[in-house]
């Protein structure tokens, strides 16, 4: 056990002994977060307000965590409020500032992000200052009057209109997974074989129909239901580049920029042909046009479908996938054949694909003749990361039990049990979102297959 290990048991058994202990519990949690675990820090920042439900340090705790996992509507939502408390000071500006950058809204972005450091210098974040295209240097006099007559984008001055550094293609993956190491999902896994994979494997099939090899898959679905992981395993199925485009990969605060970007990760996909052009959270770059404030919004939406249609480039063996919790924000443009045409829906993994998640995350732990199937029907509704925050929870109830005995004890069936009957489903607050866009915004029926979901 290491020694940042032997500091959280031990917070641990302090807490177990004053459970109480405000203090105690924020300062366990932060030590989680400094490991790189949000997902246990979230657990123990929310039990701290349990106990001081005002207290904004904790508050501001709970969001970074949220931030941190990806809980992106979560942590906006909690971060929304705590800019409005005077108590919150410069760190909730920050973390606002890098939500709304993550979320498209640049602008503001960087209104949060000033106003933040303005109140707490020590709360300056130089990355994403660089993001923002925020100088983290005092400009002199000189510089501030030459600036009237100089760039200026949206009243702002800009630092240089020179080129930004272009990805390398060493950023393109090669996975090694494929669809044997994703447990469950078999439909989705033929629509992609259909649509990705037999194109790939059987060109002069598709020749001889006059079908092009390559097109889009948009996946929805509750966040940690492995739509990411079944991209990547889609690339490693067919030997095939795979390229993860995140929203700052893409996002500038100044105008074209963004085009730019987007246009040349198209290219680099297209020089590492066949491969998988990979957009998360992509209904923050295909927003739907009709709810945008600005110009600048629809014109990178121009760009991107420019870029999947192919007008001044060949596609042909480009495979491009999508994941998005949220599909309704998605432009109806891109549903249009030859783009996004085909709109899966990735549920909750069922029974059999629980338990073969959970087979494949306590591998090479030790257990005791774990019932998979059994602890498998206990966790209904569960996604792969709920299962992940099952056998975490787990693994730590067994720490715990070994430092006390003095040797380590395997897991057992009624180990799991017991942490599964203790954690909720994620997925039931997207469902409940999800259900009335299903029942009130179905144009076409696309979202037929949540209203089937939930009839089981």
């Amino acid at each position: 056990m290491s020694r940042n290990d032997d500091a959280i048991a031990s917070l641990r058994e302090a807490l177990r002994l004053s459970p109480e202990n405000v203090p105690l519990r924020q300062h366990l949690a932060e030590s989680l977060m400094a490991m790189g675990r949000p997902d246990d820090a979230e657990a123990e920042f929310r039990a701290a307000l349990t106990l001081s439900p005002d207290n904004v340090k904790l508050k501001i705790g709970l969001a970074t965590a949220f931030e941190q996992q990806g809980k992106n509507s979560h942590a906006m939502a909690l971060a929304e409020n705590l800019i409005k408390e005077p108590s919150a000071g410069g760190r909730a500006h920050v973390l606002y500032a890098r939500l709304l950058f993550r979320a498209g809204d640049v602008e503001r972005a960087v209104r949060q992000y000033k106003r933040g450091v303005d109140l707490d210098p020590d709360v300056a974040d130089l990355d994403l200052a660089s993001r923002l295209g925020i100088s983290t240097s005092k400009p002199s006099d000189e510089d501030d009057d030459n600036a009237t007559d100089r760039d200026v984008v949206n009243g702002k001055v800009r630092a240089s209109w020179d080129e930004p550094p272009a990805r390398s293609d060493a950023d393109v993956e090669r996975p090694k997974m494929n669809f044997g190491d994703v447990g469950g999902l078999e439909d989705l896994k033929d629509e992609i074989r259909m649509k990705i994979i037999h194109p790939i494997e059987h060109p002069e099939l598709y020749k001889a129909y006059g079908k092009s090899v390559g097109g889009g898959i948009m996946m929805y679905g509750p966040p940690g239901c492995g739509k990411t992981y079944l991209a990547r395993a889609t690339a490693g199925q067919i030997k095939a580049g795979f390229l993860a485009i995140g929203i700052s990969d893409v996002l500038d605060m100044w105008i074209g920029n963004s085009e730019r970007n987007l246009h040349a990760l198209f290219e680099q996909a297209r020089r590492n042909k066949p491969c998988v052009l990979f957009f998360d959270e992509v209904d923050a770059l295909a927003a739907s046009r009709a709810d945008m404030r600005t110009s600048g919004g629809r014109h990178l939406i121009n760009q991107f479908l420019a870029e999947m249609d192919g007008m001044q480039s060949d596609n042909d063996g480009l495979l491009i996938l999508a994941a998005t919790n949220a599909p309704w924000h998605v432009d109806p443009a891109f549903r249009r054949p030859g783009r996004f045409d085909r709109i899966l829906f990735v549920p909750p993994p069922d029974a059999p694909a629980r338990a073969a998640i959970l087979r494949a995350m306590l591998r090479n732990k030790p257990v005791d003749n774990v019932d998979h199937d059994h602890v498998a029907k206990k966790t209904n509704g569960f996604s792969g990361a709920d299962l992940k925050a099952v056998v975490d929870q787990t693994i730590e109830l067994k720490l715990r039990e070994a430092m006390r005995v003095g040797a380590p004890k395997p897991i057992t069936t009624k180990d799991l049990a017991s942490a599964a009957g203790g954690i909720k489903p994620s997925t039931r607050e997207w469902f409940a979102t999800a259900r009335n866009y299903a029942l009130y915004s179905n144009q076409g029926g696309v979202y037929d297959d949540i209203l089937k979901y939930l009839k089981q």
